[in-house]
């Protein structure tokens, strides 16, 4: 680890831990807001990611919907990182008190991190919308339970939803209510792999009152100028134990 973060933290006893694309990106899951991620979306589909994982697309073309979900969000494979692994470490002692992230892969929980509030959902959870029936991310996945890419009820025959937070769609109250009472009761506050400058996720730091905020991102973001350090580097590097 870091040893400008590794003092941080000794001195720390409720650190929260905020985490954007660039901490998942570590495991191998490409940022699908990326100048790649763009290109092949407008390439393969003819539109911005934004457009296919909003709300109104899902509802109006749920088959393109759905086969742009599979191909461009689910990483089964992934393994958790340098960064969630130390994370987990630091709550296991008592001094991380919760994760924020805006990542849908479920990586900080398999991990081992237990307080997570996952803004943005989780591509693990998937509820039908006709009848509320809970099912998996391998039941989504399996062409047997679908009509064409779109996953269906086994219960109801009702079309399965991903529980992610599509684009026009409201943030999780009760995540969002967790996540600023952590983050405002936080002495400090470690911002990883986001350009923060997705909103209203983005905007939770400003309520932050601790002393220490500490900003790892590989590109500069707007809240340099209010941190106690700033590290410019892969989130893996910085938190990790140093071992490959």
């Amino acid at each position: 680890m870091d040893a400008r973060v590794k003092e941080v933290i000794e001195r720390s006893e409720k650190i929260v831990f905020f985490g954007g694309a660039g901490v998942s990106t570590e495991s191998n899951i490409p940022d699908f807001r990326s100048e790649s991620g763009l290109y092949q979306a407008v390439s393969q589909y003819g539109k911005p990611p934004e457009t296919m994982l909003s709300h109104s697309f899902f509802m109006n073309n749920m088959e393109t919907f759905f086969d742009y979900y599979k191909n461009n969000l689910i990483y089964r494979e992934a393994e958790p990182n340098k960064a969630h692994i130390a994370l987990a470490r630091l709550e296991e002692k008592g001094k991380l008190t919760a994760v924020v992230t805006q990542n849908i892969d479920g990586l900080h929980q398999k991990a081992g991190s237990k307080k997570v509030y996952e803004l943005h959902g989780s591509v693990l959870r998937n509820y039908c919308m006709e009848c509320g029936a809970f099912y998996d991310l391998d039941y989504i996945m399996d062409e047997a339970h679908c009509s064409g890419n779109v996953p269906k009820c086994q219960a109801c025959g009702g079309v399965v939803k991903p529980d992610v937070v599509l684009y026009e769609e409201a943030l999780d109250e009760d995540v969002i209510s967790g996540a600023v009472h952590a983050i405002s009761q936080a002495d400090t506050l470690i911002v990883g792999g986001t350009s923060l400058v997705v909103y209203p996720a983005a905007g939770l730091i400003q309520y932050f009152r601790g002393k220490d905020l500490i900003l790892i991102n590989k590109s500069q973001t707007q809240y340099d100028s209010k941190a106690t350090l700033v590290i410019n580097d892969s989130i893996g590097k910085v938190l990790g134990d140093g071992k490959e």
